[in-house]
């Protein structure tokens, strides 16, 4: 860290923000392997929530690759780094006040764990999106499995790279045996329950 940066503290806080929007800020961080349906999944209750009028960002691997990380590869210390960058903004948005869905692979237990130390474990909410491998597979419709198997992808997570299952998440969910509504239906339910 540069000696010569100083943090800023401002007379407007998170606190001050939540109240003006009514609501808390927190992180709902998706984590699965590719084809599990996180992104899906993170757009479905980012609708609900939306309906019920609360402020949200929805932050999306793919998209995310385009800007802030497109100088990154899919090595596993940059697999890191991308985590460690998204997690910096997630906690910057959650101190705005707003619900932000965080839809990332993010594959090792220590990037997740350092992701719910930036943001602070009473508001990053991890959760599970489980699906075999052979579903996911079957999902790919950007043939990404495929290269993967063939070579032409490296360190592509559940084919040449690892994928490490959460211990205690916040909540799982199996898209697989449970549709996409009825995922959403569960999640909301631990929010009301959990962070109303």
């Amino acid at each position: 860290m540069n000696q010569n940066i100083f943090k800023q503290n401002y007379k407007i806080n998170r606190l001050d923000r939540e109240k003006l929007l009514d609501q808390k800020g927190l992180v709902l961080w998706f984590t699965g392997l590719s084809g599990s349906g996180k992104s899906t999944l993170a757009n479905s209750v980012e609708i609900f929530l939306h309906k019920k009028k609360k402020h949200t960002l929805l932050l999306d691997g793919d998209n995310l690759r385009h800007g802030l990380s497109n100088d990154l590869t899919f090595s596993p210390e940059d697999r890191k780094e991308n985590i460690r960058r998204v997690s910096h903004v997630a906690n910057l948005v959650a101190d705005s006040g707003l619900i932000v869905l965080s839809a990332f692979v993010s594959p090792f237990k220590s990037d997740r764990e350092e992701a719910s130390r930036i943001i602070g474990k009473n508001r990053f909410i991890e959760i599970y999106v489980e699906c075999p491998l052979s579903v996911c597979e079957s999902r790919d419709i950007k043939g990404l499995y495929l290269k993967a198997r063939e070579g032409i992808i490296s360190d592509f997570t559940g084919v040449t790279s690892p994928f490490e299952t959460p211990e205690f998440p916040s909540i799982t969910v199996n898209t697989e045996t449970t549709n996409i509504e009825n995922c959403t239906k569960k999640i909301i339910s631990y929010l009301s329950k959990n962070h109303a």
